[in-house]
């Protein structure tokens, strides 16, 4: 056994550290050893130190495996930065040219590289097998080990092909590393390496330092620039789901003032390993990416993570706001959390094997349980990591500093036990709650589960109170979900002990995220100025009459609610109002901004920090290919036909267009489709007679029977084209 004081030595002389964080030492013991080793190392704790240590000391090279090329690059890198030599560590990947791969396999030849990063795909090619069965292999390296699992965050089929490739390779000790396994993944990846025996080193989920917090999905890119404001010159990471989202968002923040960068898989991998480099090196504060960035980034100052959609799993969640506060600073871990984003992953499932969309579901389940659950949330992930939180309060998560209301639960959860129980612990908690609340579906009706006395017996609450008993009684161990069987639910022996003896228990109820949704979204009146609003209105009405213009084509009720809730002041914060473009606002817009700057300075307004918040101009690909279409004189049916949509969304797009101030000229085609005397008639009603620029109105007024709907939606457009543009 290598001594303590060689070890201490070993890791002045390499890294320059003076002691071992957590049980690093124990680990590398292990490893000198020569047993098989399994590491569950939170993001921040220094797993890579206990590979890189023992391979240093150790004859021969450590062949490392490790899923991405970047990361490789990252970890090469830096152990190039505490040797002299370069050819102390190298990866072999589809990367490198044949001159670097022959120049790779000479340094290891020579005894000089004693770490070898390796992708699991070029392990498997024949010609790199028997070029290191001629090599001394001092151990083997499975980092991101939950790659392995099915049930982890990131299975990679590949990955499960490693212990063969070994056994082929040669022989020699194993270690496993990962930052995120339930004991479920944990136990897969034991398994599938062959190393049941190994001696496992587990380490606390527990990061102190990071604040948890779950905000409802309500304008979520003015909430990040509002947080970011707060947070100039420190470093963020914000997480979306879609490329198409990483560009627009980062493209948002460089208008607003910030330094931020996108990263995703569809770029080019120069400009991928450009803009990570700027993030390492603080040529920007902010990268916004898919979860390919961040593997193995060694940044400790991350003091942001946030996630724009709701994470595919708590797993990746986890490792995700993991990269905040590595340094054991502060770090804020934000979520925005909407079901709609839940049911869009589950649409994404279909097609997919019917085992794997069975996972799928479940890890989402577990995504879903923790952004509604009013619990701590530290205690949640925890828990979901099979450790147990004992402190009551937190006080780092958004649930513990506003705590929810509690109710007495005792009768609500002998009545799940009860029900788990009668059904013979053979259903998942959906079932179970649908049983209680009565809801007749079709797995319900086919298991004749509606005929049961227990059918609707819990119909004095709703699906929201029994889901948010489930979720607490899983966390307080009164009920085990059975992850083998998808979620089956079973009662414990402290469920059991609660059945005999049940005594007073106090739970919180659940976060109500469609409320806050419906609240917020609907019409968007809710912090409307009305005073501001009524003097809007007859403004709008002044200048109408002086220009002799219907007052709907100066700016809609919409747009003057907008200006009575955000107080814009100046022609650039009026143009982030809805319905209002460049055109409209230098038009029409200079009486508005004069008059709501004089009523903020009346009245001593505070301006909501959501006007600073510019949006980017909206050029999407379809809204100028229709503008380049319609110059080019295209019927506007051909136009729809090559655009893949349907007549109703073009016009859809084309009024758009036109009330945010851009002119276009459809008359050619108008012209071809539309009788005169009817265009006329349309035109006049919406110059003359009409109060609003209803189309249902005026379906009234011009009569249905000989005006459609879709010659008046063409005829507005060329009205407000001329005449509002």
């Amino acid at each position: 056994m290598a001594k303590q004081v060689d070890l201490n030595a070993h890791l002045k002389k390499h890294f320059g550290f003076d002691t071992f964080k957590g049980n690093q030492e124990e680990v590398i013991n292990n490893v000198l050893n020569g047993n098989d080793t399994f590491v569950l190392m939170p993001t921040g704790g220094g797993k890579s130190l206990c590979y890189q240590l023992p391979a240093l000391i150790l004859p021969g090279t450590a062949i490392v495996i490790s899923p991405l090329i970047a990361l490789m690059k990252n970890q090469v890198d830096a152990m190039r930065n505490f040797s002299e030599d370069n050819g102390i560590a190298h990866f072999l990947n589809s990367s490198l040219t044949k001159t670097a791969i022959a120049q790779v396999k000479e340094d290891i030849l020579a005894g000089k590289t004693k770490l070898l990063y390796v992708a699991p795909e070029s392990l498997t090619k024949e010609e790199n097998i028997e070029f290191l069965k001629q090599i001394e292999v001092s151990f083997y390296a499975v980092d991101e080990a939950h790659c392995i699992s099915e049930w982890g965050h990131d299975f990679r089929p590949e990955y499960r092909r490693i212990r063969p490739i070994i056994n082929d390779i040669g022989e020699s000790p194993l270690i496993a590393l990962t930052a995120t396994a339930t004991p479920k993944v944990q136990h897969d990846i034991q398994k599938n390496l062959g190393m049941l025996n190994a001696m496992v080193f587990k380490a606390s989920f527990n990061r102190p330092n990071l604040f948890y917090e779950i905000r409802p999905k309500q304008n979520p890119s003015k909430e990040i620039i509002k947080i970011l404001k707060n947070y100039v010159g420190k470093s963020a990471i914000i997480y979306c789901l879609s490329r198409k989202k990483v560009e627009e968002l980062a493209e948002t923040l460089v208008v607003n003032g910030l330094k931020a960068l996108p990263y995703h898989a569809g770029m080019d991998a120069s400009t991928r390993a450009k803009n990570q480099d700027a993030f390492l090196m603080e040529e920007t504060d902010v990268i916004v990416a898919t979860i390919a960035f961040g593997m193995g980034i060694d940044k400790p100052d991350v003091r942001v993570v946030m996630h724009y959609d709701i994470p595919k799993s708590l797993e990746g969640y986890y490792q995700e706001t993991g990269r905040a506060g590595r340094d054991g600073g502060e770090g804020r871990c934000i979520a925005f959390y909407s079901y709609k984003d839940i049911q869009k992953l589950e649409k994404f499932m279909q097609g997919k094997p019917l085992a794997e969309q069975e996972i799928g579901k479940q890890l989402l389940l577990e995504t879903v349980s923790y952004a509604e659950s009013s619990v701590c949330r530290r205690k949640t992930l925890l828990h979901y990591f099979g450790e147990k939180y004992t402190v009551k309060d937190c006080e780092t998560c958004d649930n513990c500093v506003n705590p929810k209301e509690e109710f007495e639960a005792k009768e609500s959860v002998l009545k799940i036990l009860n029900t788990i129980l009668e059904f013979k612990e053979r259903f998942k908690s959906d079932h179970i709650i649908n049983i209680l609340i009565g809801n007749k579906n079709t797995a319900i009706k086919a298991y004749k589960h509606n005929d049961h006395k227990l059918f609707g017996s819990g119909d004095e609450y709703d699906e929201k109170h029994w889901n948010a008993v489930v979720r607490q009684s899983l966390v307080r161990g009164l009920i085990i979900k059975d992850i083998e069987t998808y979620g089956l639910l079973h009662i414990s022996t402290k469920g059991h002990e609660f059945i005999k003896s049940p005594e007073s228990i106090m739970m919180s109820k659940d976060h109500d995220f469609d409320t806050i949704e419906e609240e917020t979204s609907n019409g968007g009146t809710a912090a409307v100025d009305t005073a501001l609003f009524s003097m809007l209105k007859d403004l709008r009405k002044n200048i109408s009459k002086k220009l002799n213009l219907p007052p709907f084509v100066i700016f809609q009720d919409p747009s003057l609610e907008a200006m009575s809730t955000y107080y814009p002041i100046t022609i650039d914060e009026l143009q982030n109002i809805p319905g209002v473009g460049t055109g409209k606002a230098n038009r029409f817009g200079k009486d508005f901004i004069k008059l709501i700057n004089r009523h903020v300075e009346e009245n001593e307004i505070d301006r909501p920090m959501d006007m600073v918040v510019k949006s980017i101009a909206n050029k999407s690909k379809l809204k100028i290919s229709i503008i380049q279409s319609i110059d080019r004189q295209m019927p506007l049916n051909e136009v729809a036909d090559s655009k893949g949509i349907e007549m109703f969304d073009l016009i859809k797009e084309l009024e758009s267009i036109v009330y945010s101030g851009t002119r276009v000229n459809i008359d050619y085609y108008i012209d071809q489709v539309i009788d005169e005397d009817i265009r006329d008639d349309i035109f006049y009603y919406f110059k003359e007679e009409a109060e609003t620029d209803d189309i249902s109105a005026a379906l009234e007024e011009l009569g249905e029977d000989t005006y459609s709907e879709e010659d008046i939606r063409l005829v507005r457009i060329k009205f407000i084209s001329e005449v509002g543009n």
